[in-house]
């Protein structure tokens, strides 16, 4: 499994890297000012990392009890992807409907969007990360 290290470099990259891709495209896209939209890419991104590091850290226990492996294949890359998209947006819903004054609907719709790019972006970044910074191999028993 992955070190407490490994976990943090994880996710501050992965926060960081998508609050420079989300506030800006969310600011074209859902025609809020850039401070309103860099306000909420941040709380989901302190709610997102707080969540990612839980998540990854349950998912891999279970994976490591069921399969006897951490490692993923694409299918359960899909699996992981959608479930934490699924997880954050439950926890972050309130939040965008309150901090922007809308109704549940429309904050419903706004995660949505959100979800579907981070979807994306997750399942990208985790492919990559995976690939530069591998798993390491089980120590061998003699």
């Amino acid at each position: 499994m992955r070190t407490t290290g490994d976990r943090i470099r994880h996710t501050l990259g992965f926060e960081i890297i998508g609050l420079l891709i989300f506030a800006p495209l969310a600011t074209v896209a859902f025609g809020y000012n850039m401070f309103e939209m860099g306000t909420m890419a941040v709380v989901g991104s302190i709610v997102a990392t707080v969540w990612n590091y839980i998540y990854n850290l349950l998912f891999d226990h279970a994976m490591l009890r069921l399969r006897g492996s951490v490692r993923k294949t694409t299918l359960i890359r899909v699996f992981h992807a959608c479930l934490f998209e699924g997880g954050l947006l439950l926890f972050f819903l309130p939040i965008i409907a309150w901090y922007l004054a809308i109704s549940l609907w429309d904050a419903f719709t706004m995660g949505m969007a959100m979800s579907v790019f981070y979807l994306v972006y997750a399942f990208v970044y985790n492919l990559i990360y995976d690939k530069v910074f591998p798993v390491p191999e089980p120590a061998q028993l003699s």
